[in-house]
């Protein structure tokens, strides 16, 4: 290892694809004014397919339009906050732009969260509005005299859908769970009706990048979740430099994107939603990324690109029809988000043409600093390289300030165009987050002298084991390539005289069997003794996030319960 490189020799960027520039003279272009561009410009490409359903970019933008307009008369405008309560529909796209377009600031919301997760982002975020499905709109008109929210829009499912599924579901939507009837209550409003009642918003408020534009909130796997503030120069400059790497804005082509992710997650949301809309491309709405819908919209809708996360990639290499389907038509493939097994990324790169390119990314930093190049190097396992005028370095753990070795490891740091402004109204943890204009992103991790990034696991994951530092995530890719196994999760849990003891939880493939003797004997094989799983515990499912990621902390949480 030659030991005389340093970080800021930035040594990834000689690993950069033929093309890829070093640093971007970005131009001041917010996601509205690459809307509107789009708009203009292909008018009759398709923007969105929902359940068969097409939506053109000129319907897309009368849509944001006339939104934009019942919004301005519902008193939204610069610098107001309002809610989106929705999953991967139509009407999601259609209101983030039209809240940016009149100048507010959008707040994305997990459709999934208890009123009580709900009730503290909208009362944290000052959110005026909301925007929700007619299947939650009671739940938000009993939570709403408890917030500072004044109206309600409801959508539905049935909103957009084509013939004759719009006719079956009207019979049918109620009995299999899909709508709901909506109580009586003042200023509560339908979106379609919305839409036919308002003439088109033309002029956009005057936006600079300056300008907060999102509330994105944190999980909340590590606390209360917080709003991280994202600016429209962070969103503008991430779009810019996604564009830049994979080299695709060219107005001669159109791509076809996987909107599996969900919108209201921060890796859905920029890298689907925003860039497919600036770039002008389509994007298939999948709400439910179970494999079955995944498989089905994939074999239907023939996308260019993949954008998922580890557990979308596993469900469909272990779907019965997996075999069924050829899917060279794939040109390249990202996964985020969370870790994803070597072994999962050649066994998919097997059945297309495409390399998967695995990057990292945080909600502080809007959210990708990190991917494999596409054409050139690209080491699996690692999360790649530095994205362009990103800079990253490993500092130690005690202080935060000294960097360490390159090769060893220590704490991630990241400065950038795209890191956040800040927490919302959390200034003590706005400063111990950025310091000194760096983004310290909790996670432990290593850099070799190519300038190759690698996570070793979330500092508050380490487990400590009879006296070593022990990194769940080594154990979880040993694991991942036992071929019995199709998901892996190792914790640290209690132990009365090493501290802590490792256990495995594992989803085994279906029509295998095997035993905990068996799964700690070959872990044997591949670790240090110190490493091994002392215990092992079969599970039909882990616990996920709504993006797929293994909730290492729940698993461990229920651990402490047990013992407790």
């Amino acid at each position: 290892m030659n030991q005389t490189i340093t970080y800021a020799d930035k040594p990834w960027l000689k690993n950069y694809d033929e093309g890829v520039p070093a640093t971007l003279d970005y131009e001041r272009v917010t996601l509205v004014d690459a809307f509107e561009e789009t708009v203009k410009n292909y008018p009759e490409r398709t923007a969105f397919i929902f359940q068969g359903y097409k939506m053109n970019y000129r319907q897309f933008g009368d849509a944001v339009n006339r939104t934009a307009a019942a919004l301005t008369n519902f008193g939204i405008g610069k610098g107001d906050a309002a809610a989106i309560i929705l999953p991967n529909v139509i009407p999601a796209a259609v209101c983030f732009y039209a809240i940016l377009k009149v100048g507010g600031i959008v707040v994305m919301n997990n459709p999934l969260y208890s009123d009580r997760e709900l009730h503290h982002q909208l009362n944290d975020s000052g959110s005026k509005l909301l925007i929700t499905l007619d299947l939650l709109a009671d739940r938000m008109i009993d939570l709403r005299p408890k917030t500072g929210v004044k109206q309600i829009i409801v959508t539905g499912i049935g909103d957009y859908l084509p013939f004759p599924k719009n006719i079956l579901f009207q019979l049918f939507g109620k009995k299999k769970g899909l709508k709901a009837d909506v109580k009586p209550a003042e200023d509560v409003y339908r979106f379609k009706s919305l839409l036919r009642q308002h003439a088109p918003l033309i002029e956009p408020e005057p936006l600079t990048f300056d300008d907060i534009a999102v509330y994105q909130y944190t999980g909340g796997t590590t606390g209360v979740s917080k709003g991280v503030m994202l600016s429209h120069g962070n969103l503008g400059t991430q779009v810019q430099q996604m564009d830049a790497w994979i080299q695709g804005h060219d107005s001669e082509t159109y791509e076809l994107m996987i909107g599996a992710l969900p919108l209201f997650h921060v890796y859905g949301l920029t890298c689907l939603l925003a860039m497919s809309v600036s770039a002008g491309w389509g994007l298939v709405l999948v709400p439910k990324p179970q494999p079955d819908q995944l498989m089905e919209a994939i074999r239907k809708y023939k996308p260019t690109f993949l954008s998922l996360v580890p557990t979308m990639y596993i469900g469909l290499l272990n779907h019965p029809d997996i075999d069924k389907v050829d899917m060279r038509f794939v040109k390249r493939c990202f996964s985020g988000s969370a870790p994803l097994a070597v072994e999962v990324m050649k066994d998919f790169e097997e059945r297309t043409n495409a390399y998967v390119s695995e990057g990292f990314g945080m909600t502080e930093a809007s959210p990708a600093t990190h991917t494999n190049p596409f054409d050139g190097l690209r080491k699996p396992g690692s999360i790649g390289v530095p994205l362009i005028d990103t800079e990253a370095r490993i500092v130690d753990l005690e202080t935060g300030t000294k960097d360490v070795p390159v090769g060893e490891e220590g704490e991630l740091i990241i400065r950038g165009p795209q890191v956040m402004q800040g927490y919302l109204n959390r200034p003590e943890e706005t400063a111990n987050t950025l310091r000194d204009g760096w983004l310290y992103s909790g996670d432990i991790a290593k850099m070799d002298e190519d300038g190759y990034f690698y996570i070793v696991d979330r500092k508050k994951d380490m487990i400590l084991s009879g006296g070593f530092n022990v990194y769940p995530r080594e154990i979880d890719e040993v694991l991942f390539e036992n071929p019995k196994v199709q998901e892996a999760c190792a914790v640290g849990i209690s132990h009365p005289t090493r501290g802590e003891q490792i256990k495995a939880f594992i989803v085994l493939r279906e029509g295998e069997t095997a035993t905990p003797d068996e799964i700690i004997a070959y872990c044997r094989e591949k670790l240090a003794v110190y490493k091994l799983p002392t215990m092992v515990e079969f599970r039909d499912e882990l616990p996920k996030s709504t993006v797929g990621k293994v909730l290492r902390k729940e698993l461990r949480k229920q651990e402490e319960a047990k013992a407790s």
